[in-house]
């Protein structure tokens, strides 16, 4: 016979059910009325280089204990503030209070002056401008470079094609070499044979809604998903500002610069040239084999934004003597954000970086500008 609950049970259920429908209430107003957004980016920084509209950021801190910096490359069509959510849900933070001396390079809102920027742009000028700029302020001989996602991409090819770059590790997160697998990326471009020419907007640029609407068809699924969860859980305050941050950042594109577009398109996709050995930067060859240095791809099995299928060759193809791979039950943003991020990628991530580097004798004060 099933136990039969109590009156006081049902009582308890009861007023925890209205008190939930009443804070379900509260917190739906909130967010059609979009209030109380939670802030992101929030880290203490300053700006200690610009050119255009990429800055470079250095994250304030009073113990840096590790030595070289570490030099943070985001991708190209997306907001940076993933990396730094909010205060205690922050990939930034935690790498700070584990004491290193952190910068970001911010690739900011490009223009129709940025439409001509190609991928050599960025791997043959705006990297080693940051890097310089890094090694001045701290005084380092060398730094630990980590990109994110595209960012990765662009890592890869900046170590490939300067292997007398000062870099003493390399680490990447989520970063794609088989474009084959890129969903919706690799079937329009490379099966569809569509030119980037014809989704450009006025400025030369691709637009960010066109690239929204890409990744939203990697999951069709997924936007009738979320707010299916987010009416059980809408009156969990903090699961609601969780929510407002994680996806006002996978809606929060940027306009992905013309020329790079293009070159990603053609060589990247359609030659798929990571993994064919077919990549040109500067008009030389260039091959991920000709990385030498201490190398970590960390990668995520239920990613659908960066299949597994399309990073799981990376470890094969980079010629480090000294590499690694991470591998977690997480998606997308799993690896930087919430839970899985916190407990297992940053702290496997902070260990690499510890492990190639020097402690410092005395906490030092990040320096200034």
């Amino acid at each position: 016979m099933p136990t039969v609950p109590s009156p006081q049970t049902v009582l308890d259920r009861v007023r925890r059910d209205v008190e939930r429908n009443a804070l379900r209430a509260r917190n739906g107003i909130k967010l059609v009325a979009g209030v109380d957004r939670p802030g992101v980016g929030c880290s203490p920084k300053d700006v200690v280089w610009q050119r255009g509209r990429t800055q470079l950021w250095h994250y304030r801190s009073d113990k840096v204990q590790h030595s070289p910096p570490l030099l943070l490359v985001f991708s190209l069509i997306s907001r940076s503030y993933i990396l730094d959510l909010s205060p205690g849900n922050s990939f930034v933070e935690q790498l700070v209070e584990a004491g290193f001396d952190v910068y970001m390079l911010d690739w900011g809102e490009p223009d129709e002056r940025d439409a001509g920027n190609g991928l050599e742009d960025y791997v043959d000028d705006y990297i080693p401008a940051a890097i310089d700029r890094v090694r001045e302020i701290s005084g380092a001989d060398e730094v630990n470079l980590f990109g994110y996602c595209f960012g990765g991409v662009l890592s890869l090819l900046h170590a490939a094609h300067h292997p007398d770059s000062p870099l003493r590790s390399l680490s990447v997160l989520a970063t794609p070499v088989d474009f084959r697998h890129m969903g919706p990326l690799a079937d329009v471009f490379a099966v569809g044979g569509l030119r980037v020419d014809s989704v450009l907007d006025e400025n030369g640029n691709v637009p960010p809604q066109v690239v929204v609407q890409g990744f939203r068809t990697l999951t069709p699924t997924a936007e009738v998903t979320r707010y299916v969860t987010l009416w059980e859980r809408l009156w969990n305050d903090e699961y609601v500002a969780s929510y407002q941050a994680m996806t006002g950042w996978s809606d929060d594109h940027v306009p992905f610069p013309g020329q790079a577009a293009r070159q990603t398109a053609d060589m990247l996709v359609r030659d798929n040239g990571m993994l064919n050995d077919r990549l040109i930067v500067g008009g030389d060859r260039v091959h991920l084999a000709d990385i030498r240095v201490p190398f970590l791809t960390v990668r995520a099995e239920r990613d659908h934004i960066v299949p597994t299928a399309a990073t799981e060759r990376l470890i094969d193809l980079v010629g480090s003597p000294d590499k690694h791979e991470l591998v977690l039950p997480a998606g997308h943003m799993g690896l930087v954000v919430g839970r899985t991020a916190a407990k297992t990628t940053v702290p496997r991530i902070i260990d690499f970086l510890r492990r190639r580097s020097e402690t410092v004798d005395r906490p030092t004060e990040g320096k200034g500008a």
